[in-house]
């Protein structure tokens, strides 16, 4: 029962937020402020999943300036959880094929969100290009997720190197968002699916690195953000072990 019910609000919600914030962003299409606005409507779904999501954003990461956020990418729920910490002026970069969802695909353009075609491969190397001119000339940070896919609950996956192309070429830092695992984790006939924590990270400075070392910049970022995510999973495991306890 409590499965058909999130089903059918989640759906509801997602439809009306999709057509109306469409209508809304005509007003000033392509607009990046709006996917923030967006972005958090979507992430208030969270609690209806059964999660309670805990956001630590550093009181500085008002002033970071332009820059291009880097997560790990887990499954679709990222969309009610990695949602929840977008930054004003964010962009994301998203598929072509995105566009043809319904209800959803043509907010994701409306809102300024960037599409690429990643099966053309002369097309995909222009991507870098495009990211960096909308640094450059919208004034936005850029929000990407470097493993290139969903990981599925087989960990932090090995980073392609676009975003971070982009960020050496653009001159703006990488900043690492952690979310803890979420993985097996959301039973949708269970009310109550645990925590989640989404942390985000010091901005890495790109221009210590540039292009000849941009593989360490890789590097460094996958193994700085597979710590935090095993100390945040760590966290969350212990918290909801006392609280199991304290329910006994």
């Amino acid at each position: 029962m409590l499965l058909i019910f999130r089903f059918i609000y989640v759906v509801v919600f997602s439809i009306l937020v999709c057509i109306f914030g469409s209508i809304y962003c005509l007003f000033s299409p392509r607009n990046p402020k709006h996917v923030a606005t967006f972005g958090h409507l979507f992430g208030g779904l969270a609690p209806i999943f059964g999660l309670k999501v805990e956001k630590r954003i550093p009181a500085e990461a008002a002033h970071y300036g332009n820059c291009i956020y880097i997560a790990n990418h887990q499954n679709n729920y990222d969309m009610v959880t990695a949602a929840n910490v977008v930054q004003p002026r964010t962009v994301t970069v998203g598929k072509k094929s995105l566009l043809w969802i319904p209800f959803f695909g043509p907010l994701y353009w409306v809102t300024g969100n960037l599409l690429i075609d990643r099966d053309n491969r002369a097309k995909a190397h222009g991507t870098i290009s495009q990211v960096v001119e909308q640094i450059k000339k919208k004034n936005v940070s850029i929000w990407m997720f470097p493993e290139g896919t969903r990981s599925r609950g087989r960990g932090l996956m090995p980073f392609k190197t676009g975003a971070f192309h982009a960020a050496i070429a653009a001159g703006v830092p990488i900043v690492p968002i952690c979310v803890s695992n979420t993985s097996n984790k959301i039973k949708l006939n269970r009310w109550n699916n645990g925590q989640v924590i989404i942390e985000m990270l010091p901005p890495v400075d790109t221009t210590q690195y540039g292009k000849e070392r941009m593989r360490e910049l890789v590097e460094h970022c996958h193994q700085i953000m597979g710590v935090k995510i095993a100390e945040l999973d760590a966290e969350v495991a212990i918290r909801e072990a006392e609280l199991k306890k304290k329910n006994k």
